[in-house]
């Protein structure tokens, strides 16, 4: 019996990574995979998925109007094996329903990698339905600098300091996040602690 499994982690915890990787063993074993991604991330290029690490692969962009079941029943349902996305947070509730309704009708495993919460500890509306519907949920782990488990997306802004309030998309990487543990995060808005990102000297 085919899954809906849902992935979720940190930022840096290496998700389109193992994205990446769990592609290549499926192709690895002679399956297809149809790897895709929302169109609200197009960091790396309008067809382009690429991790951190340097993997990278051709993926196709699924914008929020378009209806992922229909996708894969016009196009993919006699050439696909396996569905794996990435940064499945910016799907709509709509299209996981979806992706959910694929794993039914077709025996099709889909594999949804992503964040569970934004900035301000929420959780997205995509991540809020793979809660609601996934067979399997997994955290793929990170740590905080201080060496405790990371659960939160810190936002941090030009001077340092963790962003509380904005809209909850706002695309950025190491420039722009780092991941912390609930008490550090807290701690950091309550003292007004200039948070070092990563990368930076």
């Amino acid at each position: 019996m085919a899954k809906l499994y849902f992935k979720y982690g940190a930022m840096g915890s290496s998700k389109t990574a193992q994205a990446l990787i769990t592609k290549y063993n499926y192709e690895e074993n002679d399956l297809n995979v149809w790897l895709i991604k929302p169109s609200a991330d197009v960091r790396d290029g309008a067809d382009i998925l690429r991790s951190r690490i340097g993997l990278e692969a051709v993926v196709t962009i699924i914008p929020p109007e378009a209806d992922v079941y229909q996708i894969f029943t016009d196009t993919k349902k006699d050439t696909c094996d396996v569905i794996i996305v990435d940064e499945c947070q910016f799907l709509t509730p709509a299209q996981i329903d979806g992706l959910r309704n694929i794993v039914n009708d077709y025996n099709v495993p889909v594999m949804c990698f992503g964040l569970r919460t934004d900035f301000q500890t929420k959780l997205f509306p995509g991540s809020l339905r793979l809660m609601e519907v996934a067979d399997t949920i997994q955290e793929i782990k990170t740590i905080c600098d201080c060496g405790a488990k990371a659960t939160v997306n810190a936002r941090i802004d030009g001077e340092g300091h963790i962003v509380t309030q904005g809209a909850q998309v706002f695309l950025g990487g190491n420039d722009a996040y780092i991941a912390m543990c609930h008490k550090c995060y807290i701690n950091g808005i309550r003292e007004g602690r200039k948070i070092k990102l990563h990368g930076q000297n």
